[in-house]
């Protein structure tokens, strides 16, 4: 049986470049000791913000060059956890890393209660008088629109000191993740043992076509899991419940509507994303699952069949440089700034695609204000990665374009449009593989890969959201939320959408014990969101060309200085209407009708 390899085993050529960030521990340490002793310069303002306009923009820049600091100390904590959460030394980089960022936060806590406690109007004066606060307007108006909700100076002081401790479900599930869940090696269609992990089995097993493989694998994965329900579930629970108390304490109606107003979105768009979704796209998926179960030659349809490949015989391989090459060509239609970036991105080593023991699983970007993000992802070789990177790279070059036009405080857009750029990506590089295609059964590969993908995001990450939708109504009402509760409402909506065309078995209703998004507010509709905008602007960019090009750009480059709705409308997608999303989801009809055509 082949062994997963250590940190310390994999190639490097596969790894990322860290010395953009640091280069080494010690220079990372340093910088945390400048930082600690920087805070000085934001408190030296602590009582003065009535001063004057001049002051409180002093400040604003104080604070922001603070950020700008430790941002670059906490993405290195970060990706070395991520690369192995099982070194004690990385556990002792981000448990430091989080001990200062709450540290920061109390400290500079001030400055938003003291701006708000100000004589109604002040902040208002102050942006009309000193031009300096023209690039913070958006960040002053969202602090006036927070004014009902901001609680006593001690207060604010207590909750940012008490951040490590608030952000300890998240944390405590992402490092038992890496670091302590292990899974039974599994046995193939052939008899021969292979090595099982979380990674894998998402990766690769999940989308295998060899059966026996796929249902060990998934029997192995369902046990693993199994061993810590309950504590996920009490994590799970205490997320929840801190949010449901954080909102009562702030003047909320409820923890739904104090992420929302976080996001910048009205509860009737997530509801529509939710409602809308979820019960007219899952006709179509049912009818794929049934071409599934048939073409596959499957008494039953399990959870863990439903993103078998249909075409078994027939999965085209990739290296990591042929992708590249495949995503340089697809991107082109974005241009040479934007395809530069892609091109920097996968030959200087910004992009971790090694498997190890110890590494975060999915994928991710995450990058620091000044230096570039970098991206994680585990290469299986198969065109799938190239998907999956296309969507990683997505939001880097939406990282890198914001940071050029903006400053570290307008950078950042909503969490409801962060997928977006990503998935704009993803349909733009298939759409052109898809193009220049003229093989049959690889033009229908490419359209079960876009099936895959909609799955992803209006499936799998909507039905996340729906779980969260329904558990926080619960626990408003007073209900415990527990790994029984949450297995049983995973279990029903499971069988809601998919009908009689999938069992739906434990290792399905254990599905919320997969994804850290949960521990980051209302994350997983977000997804939705994302794709819906990116399946627009795809079409327009097809359709119009560059003026919808140059449109799309301009909204990268925007970065968070737009409400995420008026993004979206900058872009030409108007989501706060329905109209968007259905059209997206007749046109995964579309693709469903193509493939079932095709069999």
């Amino acid at each position: 049986m082949q062994k997963r390899l250590t940190r310390a085993e994999v190639p490097v050529e596969e790894t990322w470049n860290l010395t953009d960030l640091f280069p080494n521990i010690e220079a990372w340490q340093d910088e945390m000791a400048a930082v600690e002793k920087n805070v000085a310069n934001v408190t030296k303002y602590k009582g003065r913000l009535g001063e004057g306009a001049a002051t409180f923009l002093e400040c604003a820049n104080a604070q922001e060059e603070l950020q700008k600091q430790f941002m670059r100390t906490a993405v290195y904590a970060y990706l070395v956890l991520s690369s192995d959460g099982t070194s004690p030394a990385n556990q002792m980089v981000a448990g430091r890393a989080a001990a200062l960022m709450a540290k920061l936060d109390a400290e500079t806590s001030f400055i938003r209660s003291e701006s708000l406690a100000l004589p109604d109007g002040t902040l208002e004066r102050y942006l009309t008088t000193e031009p300096g606060l023209a690039s913070l307007r958006r960040v002053v108006e969202r602090m006036i629109e927070e004014k009902p909700h901001v609680l006593s100076q001690p207060t604010e002081f207590a909750l940012a000191a008490l951040g490590e401790v608030l952000s300890a479900p998240g944390m405590t599930y992402g490092r038992s993740k890496s670091s302590d869940m292990t899974f039974d090696p599994v046995t193939d269609g052939q008899g021969h043992q292979v090595p099982m992990s979380f990674a894998v089995y998402e990766g690769t097993y999940e989308r295998s076509p060899d059966t026996t493989l796929r249902r060990n694998a998934f029997a192995s994965f369902t046990k693993g899991l199994k061993a810590f329900q309950n504590t996920y579930g009490a994590l799970w629970g205490t997320e929840v419940k801190k949010n449901v108390v954080l909102a009562k304490l702030r003047g909320y109606k409820s923890a739904t509507d104090m992420i929302l107003s976080q996001q910048e979105v009205s509860l009737e768009v997530y509801n529509n994303l939710h409602d809308i979704i979820l019960k007219e796209l899952a006709p179509h998926m049912r009818r794929y699952a049934e071409l599934r179960k048939r073409v596959l030659g499957l008494d039953k349809l399990l959870y863990c069949d439903i993103e078998a490949p249909l075409d078994p015989e027939f999965s085209p391989p990739a290296t990591f440089e042929a992708a590249s090459d495949i995503i340089l060509k697809g991107l082109s239609v974005l241009g040479t700034e934007y395809t530069e970036i892609m091109a920097t991105a996968m030959k200087n080593r910004w992009i971790d695609r090694a498997d190890n023991v110890g590494k975060s699983t999915g994928a991710f970007c995450y990058g620091a204000y000044g230096v570039h993000p970098y991206i994680l992802i585990t290469w299986s070789n198969n065109m799938r990665n190239v998907l999956t990177l296309a969507h990683e790279l997505g939001h880097a070059g939406h990282d890198m374009l914001s940071q050029r036009s903006q400053r570290l405080a307008n950078i950042f857009p909503s969490m409801f449009f962060v997928e977006a750029p990503s998935t704009i990506n993803e349909i733009i590089v298939g759409q052109d593989i898809l193009a220049k295609s003229t093989d049959t059964r690889m033009r229908r590969w490419v359209i079960m890969q876009f099936l895959a993908t909609y799955h992803h995001n209006f499936v799998r990450h909507l039905i996340e959201g729906e779980l969260q939708r329904r558990l926080y109504a619960r626990a408003e009402a007073g209900e415990p939320i527990t790994a029984a509760a949450l297995s049983q409402v995973q279990g029903e909506i499971l069988t809601e959408f998919w009908g009689d065309t999938v069992e739906i078995d434990d290792g399905a209703r254990l599905t919320w014990m997969r994804q850290p998004h949960y521990y980051d507010g209302l994350y997983p509709y977000t997804y939705s969101a994302g794709l819906t905008v990116g399946t627009a602007v795809a079409q327009a960019i097809r359709e119009e060309g560059r003026p919808a090009v140059d449109r799309w750009l301009s909204v990268l480059r925007a970065g968070g200085t737009l409400k995420p709705i008026d993004l979206a409308k900058l872009a030409g997608v108007d989501m706060s209407k329905p109209d968007p999303i259905r059209k997206a989801v007749t046109y995964v009809e579309s693709l469903v009708d193509e493939v079932v055509k095709s069999f």
